[in-house]
């Protein structure tokens, strides 16, 4: 099917039933692929952030060079961004000494301007609206951000509320529920239902990933974390391969 003259095709999947899916898998491998690095590698929280953070760069640059949409390109950002964001909160709540309210303050201020500095900017912080090399760059800074504030989340309703790795999980899921009525129901932004939507995946693929590889003293069903990462990213694979995706349509100019 040809696109329409007065649509332009960007770099990022649209937004649907099978981008929250992956997106939910991908956080959760972001928990046990940074704690793989940092816990079970013993390299610490600051070494590994210092290596995500690395590959994070790496994979944006490459990314924001790329003509077009290209799935693996884009999950491989997202996955480096939440494993990055994964050692990066562990980093400030746990070795600066932030502790886990004084980190998601911290993120949610970050987030917040990141947010707003690429709304000053642009005059949008939608989705479909990344179209030039600086609006992705807004966008990925944002979605960094906004990963590591949900791990931070994440630990801290599983931890510090004592719910535990399965209700923190509940928990955000039923978020997550809310939104979803929010979206079908409601005529609130989706703009801003997105970003929501965003940051409540990272904290339930935190504590899912959690659940997974903690010891059972602590709750979890103390999986090997390199084993849990390997079949997580066997199954985001598969899912990349199976689910249809597409590249985001926004109004534009026509190309040639």
């Amino acid at each position: 099917m040809s696109t329409p003259p007065n649509i332009t095709l960007g770099k990022v999947p649209e937004v649907t039933f099978g981008f929250w899916c992956i997106k939910i898998l991908a956080t959760t491998l972001g928990e046990t692929g940074g704690d793989s690095v940092s816990m079970s590698l013993n390299l610490g929280y600051a070494i590994s952030s210092a290596i995500f953070i690395a590959i994070v760069v790496a994979a944006v640059f490459a990314q924001v060079r790329a003509r077009a949409f290209h799935r693996f390109l884009y999950w491989f950002v997202i996955v480096a961004t939440t494993t990055a964001g994964t050692t990066m909160a562990d980093f400030a709540d746990r070795s600066l000494g932030f502790g886990y309210p004084g980190g998601a303050s911290t993120l949610f201020v970050l987030l917040i301007a990141a947010l707003g500095t690429w709304y000053w900017a642009e005059g949008s912080i939608s989705v479909n609206t990344i179209n030039t090399p600086r609006t992705e760059i807004f966008y990925w800074v944002a979605i960094l951000f906004s990963q590591t504030l949900g791990t931070a989340l994440g630990d801290w309703m599983a931890d510090t509320n004592g719910l535990g790795y399965e209700n923190g999980a509940l928990v955000f899921a039923a978020g997550l529920a809310l939104v979803a009525a929010a979206y079908f129901f409601t005529t609130i932004s989706r703009t801003a239902l997105f970003w929501i939507a965003f940051i409540l995946t990272r904290p339930l693929g935190a504590t899912l990933g959690d659940l997974f590889d903690k010891p059972v003293a602590d709750g979890g069903f103390a999986i090997n974390r390199f084993y849990a990462s390997a079949i997580l990213a066997v199954i985001i694979i598969a899912c990349v391969l199976v689910i249809p995706q597409r590249a985001g349509r926004h109004p534009g100019e026509a190309t040639s």
